[in-house]
């Protein structure tokens, strides 16, 4: 079946936003090595993006300001976990492993669904479920690669309470709300944003942030150029492209389409940090990917979230 036009330039679209979402790990970890805390990277990263969204989220409500009053714990349940819990998990698990093996991980969420989904109800899942979350957790095995080096069990852990919170963020986003996409996530910004700063005041999360020179593509350049990076393309155009991108494709393609981000992770990484997963993690890699595409077919028939990095449409809460 060939796609419409619409569908066909909300692919590309949705391609675009998924290349911008992967770039945040890479970019960050650039300030992570040069002494930046991960809880002051994702402070300014929400900060930032808060800053540019929101006037876009006003206009989107155009005057409906009851809608967010009404959803007001939507919007906080939306800002401390699939944004701030999300984006600090994985970059914690980013300051420690590399970014596509924390990326990896992270697209774990849809089968620990399953699994929490299988654990509460005590119905057992349909076949092709369950076959997609065995070549997950498999896949899982191979991408830590226990034979082939010591993992940092604390990264992995990190780079889980990362799925856990992309979880948290699949949950709510199948709420059906009258709020704005946009609203939505300006809101969840400006939450996050507020929780973050406090945190950092009075020291429950740690803060650190030198304005120093890093390097960059062989190059040394200000801290504000890959912290702009992050704001600019990987969090405020990527939220943007991705709503435009969601809503010409629909959901199902949309969460497909969205999967694209950890080949944009991985390759941006190794362009510029030299990441280099091993044979033995693209093996696992490949199979973490294809479990997750088992588990959205078998659930294609029912209503499901579309996104995955950072809270967005079309990629995983990147986190």
């Amino acid at each position: 079946m060939r796609a419409t036009p619409s569908a066909a330039s909300g692919i590309l679209i949705g391609l675009v936003s998924a290349l911008a979402f992967g770039a945040s790990g890479p970019f960050v970890k650039t300030l992570l090595e040069a002494g930046w805390s991960p809880a002051s990277a994702v402070f300014l990263r929400t900060l930032g993006a808060t800053i540019v969204l929101a006037p876009l989220g006003v206009w989107a409500l155009r005057g409906r300001f009851a809608i967010l009053r009404r959803e007001w714990r939507l919007v906080v349940g939306f800002g401390l976990v699939a944004v701030a819990g999300a984006q600090l998990c994985y970059f914690a698990a980013v300051s420690r492993m590399p970014v596509g093996i924390s990326l990896l991980i992270e697209y774990l969420a849809p089968v620990l669904l399953v699994l929490a989904a299988w654990g509460r109800t005590r119905r057992a899942p349909r076949s092709r479920t369950i076959a997609g979350s065995a070549l997950s957790i498999g896949g899982l095995v191979l991408v830590i690669d226990i034979a082939g080096a010591t993992p940092d069990l604390l990264g992995v852990l990190f780079a889980l309470g990362a799925a856990v919170c992309l979880g948290g963020y699949f949950v709510l986003s199948a709420r059906p709300t009258d709020l704005p996409p946009v609203a939505l996530a300006a809101g969840g910004l400006l939450v996050a944003s507020l929780a973050l700063g406090s945190a950092l005041l009075v020291g429950v999360l740690p803060a650190s942030a030198p304005l120093v020179d890093v390097e960059l593509l062989g190059s040394v350049v200000p801290w504000w150029v890959p912290l702009g990076v992050i704001v600019l393309v990987a969090t405020a155009f990527a939220y943007v492209a991705g709503i435009v991108a969601a809503g010409r494709m629909g959901e199902r393609l949309a969460s497909f389409v969205g999967l694209s981000e950890v080949l944009f992770a991985v390759l941006i990484a190794w362009l510029l940090l030299g990441e280099v997963p091993s044979v033995v993690q693209a093996m696992g890699g490949a199979l973490i990917v294809a479990g997750v595409i088992l588990v959205r077919l078998d659930g294609a028939k029912r209503p499901t979230p579309t996104a995955l990095d950072l809270p967005a449409p079309t990629a995983v809460p990147t986190p």
